[in-house]
């Protein structure tokens, strides 16, 4: 295996990057001409045979997600790309958008083409306003171009893009809650179905896709499947971005095939910060169960890490070394999440409310060893029970991390405190333990 597949971050080193004159001088564009000679169904069809997968967490095949608009129904279709990147520990849409933001213009017309949608929406997070104006700049740039607008490249195809900042809820990530707040409404997640691709944004057939799979999609069409399919392993087709940070040596993203482990991905990046060892670590940020340093040769594609027990996520492998206490980690993750529900469902309002209560007693040493069998049962009230995703990611790091660390929760309970405070601990030698 090739240990790493630059394509969206070939050029990310150049000093004009993210300009339309450098894009094109790196074939950028070329694609375009290519998906608008073919059929929309034709763009859908080559799509799904490339085996992309949804790179935003779920890994849900992108020409499926295509194919399900329905086709002749004299609707408005939409395309929506959801930038709002906020998952702790994930850093790569917003990289990608800073040094090169026409991968996703490029592949913002393709894809809209192919759902016959005239019209594509990208919500991204209003914090990162510095990326909201190279976002905009890149949009405007295309306009200029004849890129965007009316009758591009004389194809009788239309297309208008609007890119709108969300206000920084964490909740607004989910495709659903993300519709609500693109609509001016308050940003929670809805009942489905109906699912978008039947009455998404303003009720209309809408697709949803993550930054990094529509700004793959231009490759694919330049390159064809068979290059797409070379990299990656037999299920999970091609290449990503691996964001890696915490206690290595030089943290940052690697783009390497599906299939990769961390251990190669260490090796890549120097290893651990010199003098210390990996403790834990997450495949898919903190909404993701945690693996340990047995799991370092792991294949990070969906299957295999699902197989281990976890979730390839959005790929941010966020590592820890000895140094580091697991439940203060998880107690953090917890505080994040019960910060961030957007309160609609009773399970995750009411749910990780009360994680943080136990996991804060847990950490300060006054919980009991009977709390961590009743926090196990508070997740498992809590998992499966709520609108959308955040209530399973919120339990996820505490579950996993009771599963490989237990003896260290309730070695904060002998302690009387965390032993990975230097008071505490300190405290803890006098006492003669």
């Amino acid at each position: 295996m090739t240990k790493l597949t630059p394509v969206l971050s070939k050029n990310w080193n150049d000093a004009d990057s993210f300009t339309i004159a450098n894009y094109k001088k790196h074939g950028g564009y070329k694609a375009l001409p290519k998906a608008l000679s073919q059929t929309p169904d034709e763009v859908i069809a080559l799509i799904k045979e490339s085996g992309l997968r949804g790179r935003g967490g779920a890994g849900f095949p992108t020409g499926s997600k295509w194919g399900f608009i329905p086709q002749g129904d004299n609707k408005a279709h939409y395309l929506v790309v959801n930038a709002d990147e906020s998952e702790p520990g994930t850093c790569k849409d917003m990289p990608l958008l800073l040094a090169n933001p026409h991968s996703l213009v490029e592949g913002i017309i393709i894809g809209s083409y192919a759902i016959r949608a005239n019209h594509a929406f990208i919500y991204i997070r209003g914090e990162v306003v510095h990326v909201v104006r190279r976002l905009q700049q890149a949009i405007d740039d295309a306009y200029a171009a004849g890129l965007l607008g009316k009758n591009i490249l004389n194809s009788g195809f239309d297309l208008e893009v609007t890119l709108h900042a969300g206000a920084g809820a964490y909740i607004c990530g989910e495709e659903t809650a993300l519709l609500d707040s693109l609509e001016g409404f308050r940003g929670q997640p809805r009942l489905r179905p109906p699912f978008p691709a039947i009455a998404g944004l303003y009720a209309m057939p809408t697709v949803v896709n993550n930054v990094e799979s529509i700004a793959s999609v231009p490759a694919i069409i330049d390159n064809g499947n068979e290059w797409f399919q070379a990299m990656g392993t037999e299920k999970s087709k091609g290449f990503t971005l691996y964001s890696l940070s915490g206690h290595v040596s030089n943290p940052g993203q690697f783009e390497a095939p599906l299939g990769i482990t961390l251990r190669e991905i260490l090796e890549l990046s120097g290893g651990m910060r010199p003098g210390h060892q990996l403790k834990f670590w997450t495949p898919g940020g903190s909404s993701t169960p945690i693996f340990t340093a047995e799991h370092l040769d792991v294949p990070l594609d969906y299957e295999a890490v699902s197989a281990a027990g976890s979730m390839l996520g959005t790929k941010a492998l966020q590592v820890f070394d000895e140094t580091t206490c697991v439940v203060r980690a998880a107690l953090r993750w917890s505080e994040f999440y019960k910060h961030e529900s957007c309160g609609k469902c009773t399970p995750c309002r009411e749910g990780t409310w009360w994680l943080v209560q136990m996991l804060e007693d847990l950490e300060a040493g006054r919980g009991t060893e009977a709390d961590l069998d009743k926090l196990l049962d508070l997740c498992d009230n809590i998992a499966g029970r709520s609108f959308c995703a955040l209530a399973d990611g919120a339990v996820a790091p505490i579950i996993s991390t009771l599963k490989y660390f237990r003896s260290e929760y309730i070695l904060h309970q002998t302690n009387g405190g965390c032993p990975f405070d230097p008071i505490a601990s300190t405290l803890f030698e006098t006492a003669g333990a």
